[in-house]
């Protein structure tokens, strides 16, 4: 089954993220080996060479390596991996806030509206 990309931006930025994601949620851990760049270009319907880009472009930061003969894998380092999920919580957090305040939304406002979202305030149970 191929995915939907956002045309805005490039697929193998959004692929890097989806596996990022994945890292960070325990979903592939640790040492866990990555489908190869054919499996993955099959389930995600891009080329293989887009694949390729996304693997080489996380080996260069250190979240994957690759293993020669054997395939690429997420790196054994708990600390690539929590500086990954930090990061991904600050990106995550200042899209946020900048969404709001481009909308006029203060950061009193803000926070108010979590707190309340929080306490399920907003009509749904958190």
């Amino acid at each position: 089954m191929t995915e939907e990309f956002d045309t805005t931006k490039p697929i193998y930025i959004q692929i890097m993220e989806k596996i990022n994601k994945k890292i960070v949620r325990n979903e592939w851990k640790a040492g866990d080996k990555l489908p190869s760049v054919r499996e993955m270009a099959v389930q995600t319907g891009v080329n293989p060479n887009t694949i390729q880009r996304t693997y080489s472009e996380l080996e260069r930061m250190g979240i994957v390596e690759t293993r020669r003969g054997q395939g690429t894998f997420v790196t054994e380092n708990v600390e690539v991996i929590e500086r990954l999920r930090e990061q991904l919580k600050r990106d995550i957090v200042a899209d946020f806030i900048r969404n709001m305040t481009e909308i006029g939304f203060t950061m009193n406002d803000i926070i108010a509206s979590l707190k309340d979202f929080s306490r399920g305030e907003d009509g749904e149970k958190q």
